[in-house]
C-alpha cells in the first residue's frame, strides 16, 4: 500500500530541458489544456525514460547508479498510466493547462516509504494544472472521487497534492527496485488530430463504467462491448486464476457485433486461445485469427494484449478487425491504455470478493446461526450491517443456560472493521462462559468489562496488522462496547411472560410497550464496558408480562439520521413502539425497520440491529 505525503520532496523550483546528448535528472513540459494533451504527455514520458535508459557517460548519476537499465517494463507501463489517468482528469473535469515535470531521484534525500527510512532510487512524477489558470477545488486532477487518485494511491510508493499560489500538483513516486532490464520502448505514432477527442472521450468513458464494479466478470463484460464496434468487430477477455494450488485460464466473456456468432466465436477462442508474447508487458501483439467462426471469413488483424495489475498477470484481453491487415498505430495506444483500466478494475473486483468472503465467514462465527425461541416468548432478531466489507460492530445472542434460564444481549463496538471483529469475537464467548458458570447479571457485566479493558487493544492491533502492514495502531476507543445484557426466566407457555433481569452499560435504553400502548424504558444508563478497568455495575428485574413487548435497539437506530433531526429525538422511537400494540414480534421489529430506513433520504450510515421479545 503506497503513503500519502501532505507535499513532494524538496526540489528547486525550475525547469531544466534536454541539453545536447546528455539528459538532465529533471526535465518538464507545459501541455495545452485541449484533448491532445494525454497523447503528448505520454510520449513526454516515453521519450524522457527511453533517453535515461539510453543514457551513455555524459549522464553520470543514473550511469553511477546503475539505474540506467530500471526506466522500463513495469515502472514505464505504470508511469504511463498514472500520467495519462491525471492528465486527462485535469483537462477533461477543469479545462486547463497542464505541466508535467519528471524527475530521477537518487534516493539519498527524498521521501521514502516510511519516515526515517531512506528511500530507493526512483522516479518522481508531478503533474500540475500551468500558468495558473483555472484550477477550483471541485475540477481536475484534485477531484477525490475521480479514479486518478485511487490508481496513484494503489501504483506508487508515495504520493501527494501540493497547493502554491498558481494551482495544485499532483506527485507520485514510483521506486527502482531493481527490475529487470526491459527493451526500449518506442514512442507511439502521431495519433491523427480527428481521432484524439473520441479516443480520450472512450477512455473517461471506460474510466466512469468500470470504476466501482465489484465483480470480475462484470468487468471482462462490460469491457468487451465497449470495445465493439469502435475499435473491433469482435473481443474477449480471458481471467487468470489459483484453483487448488493449479493455475487456471478461463474465458470470462466474448462478444460480437452480430450477436447471432458470439456461440461459435466462444468456441473458435476455447480451441484456440491467444498467447501474447512479450513477458508480462501489457503490449498490443499480433495473435491467431479464429477464423470462419468470426462472422467474417478466415480473414483479419486479430490482436491480444496481457492485463496486468501490479506487476501480476491476471488475464488476456484479445480483439479482431475483420478485412484488415493491422490494427492502425494510432487506435493500439488507446487499446492498451484501455486494457490498464481493465486490468486494475478486475483487481479491484477480486480484492473486494475477498473482503465480501472474509466478511461472510467472520459473520457466521462471531453471531448465533439461528435465533432459539424461550417458552412463551415470540423473538425476532434484526440485522443489518452498514456498507463497507466487514462484518459489522453491532453484536446479538440469545441462548439458554440450564436450570430455566435464558440469556439475552445485544451490543454495539464503537468502531468497525477488523478492529470490531476482534471485540465481538471476544465479547461473545467470555459473556456465554461467564453466564453458564452462574454469574449473575451485574458480575458478567463487571468481568466483561475488565476483560475489554485489559486485552482487547492487543488484539484488535494484531488483526489491523493481518489486514495491512501499513494499518494505524488500533485507537483506543475501538475497544468500547455498549451492551444491553440480560436474564430471562420464562414462567412457561401455560401463563405466559417471564421474569427479566437485565442492566444497559452505555447503550441505548429497553423500552417495554403495554397492551394499553403505553411505554416505559426498562433499564438505568450506566458505563460503557472498556472505559475503566474496575467499574462495578447494577441489575434491574421486573415481570414481562403477557402482552408485552421489549423492544432493544443499537443506536443505528436512534441515531438515525436525516438533515439535523436523529430518529429518537422527542422520544421518536417510543412514539413508533407505542403504534405496534398487538403486533408479533416479527410484526414490530418489521414496522420499526421500515420506519428507520425511511427517515432519512439515503441508505443507513450506521449497523442497525433490534431484538424484539413479545410475551405470548
Amino acid at each position: 500500500m503506497s503513503t500519502f505525503e501532505a507535499a513532494p520532496p524538496a526540489r528547486q523550483d525550475i525547469s531544466t530541458r534536454w541539453e545536447g546528448s546528455a539528459p538532465a535528472t529533471e526535465v518538464a513540459t507545459a501541455l495545452p489544456g485541449t484533448s491532445e494533451a494525454a497523447s503528448i504527455a505520454r510520449g513526454f514520458v516515453r521519450a524522457t525514460l527511453a533517453g535515461w535508459k539510453a543514457a551513455d557517460g555524459g549522464f553520470g548519476p543514473l550511469r553511477a547508479a546503475g539505474a540506467g537499465a530500471l526506466f522500463g517494463g513495469e515502472l514505464l507501463e505504470d508511469a504511463l498510466l498514472l500520467v495519462s489517468e491525471l492528465v486527462t482528469n485535469a483537462v477533461v473535469h477543469a479545462g486547463t493547462e497542464v505541466e508535467v515535470r519528471l524527475r530521477y531521484d537518487p534516493g539519498t534525500g527524498g521521501a521514502g516509504p516510511a519516515p526515517g527510512v531512506p528511500a530507493r532510487p526512483g522516479l518522481i512524477v508531478e503533474v500540475g494544472d500551468g500558468r495558473g489558470r483555472r484550477a477550483d477545488a471541485a475540477g481536475g486532477f484534485a477531484r477525490e472521487r475521480g479514479r486518478g487518485l485511487r490508481l496513484v494511491d494503489e501504483l506508487a510508493e508515495s504520493w501527494g497534492v501540493a497547493y502554491r499560489r498558481t494551482g495544485k500538483t499532483v506527485w507520485f513516486r514510483l521506486a527502482l527496485d531493481g527490475a529487470a532490464p526491459q527493451p526500449a520502448v518506442p514512442a507511439p505514432a502521431p495519433v491523427r488530430s480527428y481521432d484524439v477527442e473520441a479516443a480520450y472521450s472512450f477512455l473517461a468513458e471506460t474510466s466512469d463504467i468500470l470504476t466501482g464494479q465489484f465483480d470480475e466478470d462484470m468487468v471482462a463484460s462490460l469491457a468487451t462491448q465497449l470495445l465493439v464496434p469502435r475499435f473491433a468487430d469482435w473481443s474477449a477477455i480471458w481471467l487468470d486464476s489459483t484453483a487448488g494450488g493449479t493455475e487456471q485460464r478461463r474465458l470470462a466473456q466474448v462478444w460480437h457485433a452480430d450477436e447471432g456468432r458470439i456461440g461459435g466465436l466462444r468456441e473458435a477462442l476455447e480451441q484456440y486461445p491467444p498467447l501474447p508474447s512479450g513477458g508480462e508487458r501489457a503490449a498490443l501483439v499480433p495473435c491467431r485469427w479464429p477464423g470462419a467462426e468470426a462472422g467474417y471469413g478466415e480473414d483479419g488483424a486479430a490482436m491480444a494484449c496481457r492485463l496486468v495489475a501490479g506487476g501480476r498477470l491476471i488475464g488476456v484481453l484479445a480483439l479482431g478487425r475483420a478485412g484488415a491487415a493491422r490494427i492502425p498505430d494510432e487506435a493500439s495506444g488507446v487499446i492498451e491504455d484501455f486494457a490498464r483500466r481493465v486490468a486494475h478494475s478486475v483487481a479491484a473486483a477480486r480484492r473486494f470478493t475477498r473482503q465480501a468472503t472474509i466478511s461472510a465467514v467472520l459473520q457466521r462465527g462471531l453471531l448465533p446461526s439461528g435465533v432459539l425461541r424461550p417458552p412463551g416468548l415470540d423473538v425476532h432478531v434484526v440485522y443489518e450491517p452498514a456498507d463497507h466489507a466487514w462484518v459489522g460492530g453491532d453484536l446479538w445472542d440469545l441462548f439458554p443456560v440450564g436450570d430455566g434460564r435464558w440469556c439475552f444481549a445485544l451490543g454495539d463496538v464503537c468502531g468497525n472493521g477488523p478492529e470490531a471483529a476482534v471485540v465481538t469475537g471476544l465479547a461473545r464467548p467470555v459473556m456465554r462462559l461467564l453466564a453458564r458458570e452462574g454469574y449473575p447479571v451485574s458480575e458478567v457485566l463487571r468481568r466483561l468489562n475488565r476483560t475489554l479493558a485489559a486485552e482487547a487493544v492487543e488484539a484488535m492491533e494484531a488483526a489491523a496488522a493481518a489486514v495491512s502492514e501499513h494499518a494505524p495502531s488500533a485507537p483506543d476507543s475501538a475497544r468500547f462496547l455498549s451492551l444491553l445484557y440480560g436474564e430471562l426466566v420464562p414462567y412457561g407457555s401455560d401463563r405466559g411472560g417471564a421474569r427479566c433481569t437485565l442492566a444497559s452499560a452505555g447503550h441505548p435504553l429497553p423500552l417495554v410497550l403495554r397492551p394499553d400502548g403505553t411505554v416505559r424504558t426498562a433499564a438505568s444508563p450506566q458505563m460503557l464496558l472498556g472505559v475503566v478497568e474496575d467499574a462495578t455495575y447494577t441489575a434491574e428485574s421486573f415481570d414481562l408480562a403477557a402482552g408485552e413487548t421489549l423492544l432493544c435497539v443499537t443506536d443505528g437506530v436512534t441515531e438515525r439520521r436525516d438533515g439535523n433531526r436523529l430518529f429518537d429525538d422527542d422520544d421518536g422511537l417510543a412514539a413508533a413502539l407505542a403504534g405496534c400494540v398487538g403486533l408479533t414480534a416479527a410484526g414490530v421489529a418489521e414496522r420499526l425497520r421500515r420506519a428507520v430506513h425511511a427517515f432519512g433520504g439515503t441508505a443507513p450510515e450506521d449497523d442497525l440491529a433490534m431484538l424484539v421479545l413479545r410475551a405470548r
